[in-house]
């Protein structure tokens, strides 16, 4: 009995990948080639406003992109464990088929040796020594037979509760492809909203919004210096000190939901990346990783370190030292050094 494969969760990341030019909307919005939709209502045109609106948007885009990357390391756990279910459903039968065949078989002996009652075989057997012997026999037999006839009851019993988890993770798998569905759907709504302010904008205006935003993140990052200072703390770890190696030689890669490099990253993308490179696999999401280790405060951090930002816990970043993260930011903004104190802190992690 064979299974029907399940189909891939990489087919998110695919998707996402297809709409990475809608993910970097401050570069494209740059470039001056890009036109507001026929019928869109109009937008405010300041750029305080709009830069205000498009962060916010940004926001709970990263949000849902959390959401959807939750849903389809879900997704892969569940295929895997379903198909497990499948694959032990199917042997289950075979051999509850093969035990009710030899139980049959059995049965269908005894039943043609045993038309006479055992007394008056006896009597009339020339052979009484042998009769016994058969008689023994036959007793073993029936005796295995019963014994067979508990194990397929129990057989049975194990492949019912086989199928019922089956139907139940399948139910389940279901569940979590639409959210996965709906999630993909939110994120590319909420980014042609922030497409369709950021096209409410002049080319100059939107080149400066860009400029500044990056000027903005430099300045916070280094406090007003020239170059950004990451202090003289020693990583928490070697595997540390390499997760935090590979993070900084990716600076500059853009932002792109839902991807782990090793060209472009979401933010937690990032830190999944790099611990691998470190030889640790993390969990996927933002929230998941605040579990993945060890929690101390703020004041307590060392390079390497997760950072975890705002109450919801859907951005991460790492700590570089110097009150310094690099982080994947979002669309348009590619991965950078930054002021830990840019976003509000939920957590620090030592993993």
């Amino acid at each position: 009995m064979s299974r029907s494969p399940l189909p891939a969760a990489r087919r998110f990341t695919r998707a996402l990948v297809l709409t990475a030019a809608a993910t970097t909307v401050l570069s494209v919005a740059a470039s001056g080639g890009a036109t507001a939709a026929p019928g869109t209502p109009a937008e405010p045109a300041n750029r305080k406003d709009v830069k205000a609106q498009v962060d916010r948007i940004y926001e709970e885009a990263e949000q849902a992109s959390e959401r959807a990357n939750a849903a389809q390391e879900q997704q892969r756990v569940l295929q895997a464990e379903t198909g497990a279910l499948q694959d032990q459903v199917a042997a289950a039968q075979d051999e509850l088929n093969r035990m009710r065949a030899d139980l049959g078989s059995v049965a269908a002996a005894q039943y043609r040796a045993g038309g006479i009652d055992p007394a008056v075989q006896l009597m009339l057997d020339s052979d009484p020594a042998a009769y016994l012997y058969r008689a023994r026999t036959l007793d073993q037999v029936s005796e295995r037979q019963n014994d067979t006839l508990r194990q397929v009851i129990d057989r049975q019993r194990r492949l019912d509760q086989r199928r019922a988890e089956t139907s139940a993770k399948l139910a389940e798998l279901e569940s979590v492809r639409r959210t996965l569905t709906e999630s993909k759907q939110d994120i590319r709504q909420r980014l042609a909203k922030a497409q369709r302010l950021l096209n409410g904008l002049g080319a100059a205006e939107r080149a400066r919004l860009q400029a500044d935003d990056a000027r903005e993140a430099q300045q916070r990052a280094a406090r007003g210096a020239e170059r950004v200072d990451l202090g003289t703390a020693p990583p928490a770890s070697g595997r540390a000190a390499a997760a935090l190696a590979a993070a900084a030689s990716k600076i500059g890669s853009p932002y792109v939901y839902g991807s782990t490099g090793p060209r472009t990253f979401d933010c937690s993308g990032l830190m999944y990346w790099s611990w691998r490179q470190a030889g640790v696999t993390l969990p996927r999401t933002s929230q998941q990783q605040a579990n993945a280790g060890q929690r101390i405060s703020l004041s307590e951090a060392r390079p390497g370190d997760l950072v975890i930002f705002y109450r919801d816990m859907h951005h991460v970043g790492m700590y570089a030292g110097g009150g310094v993260v690099v982080h994947a930011p979002y669309p348009g903004a590619r991965v950078r050094y930054e002021s830990v104190n840019a976003m509000p802190v939920t957590g620090v992690v030592r993993v």
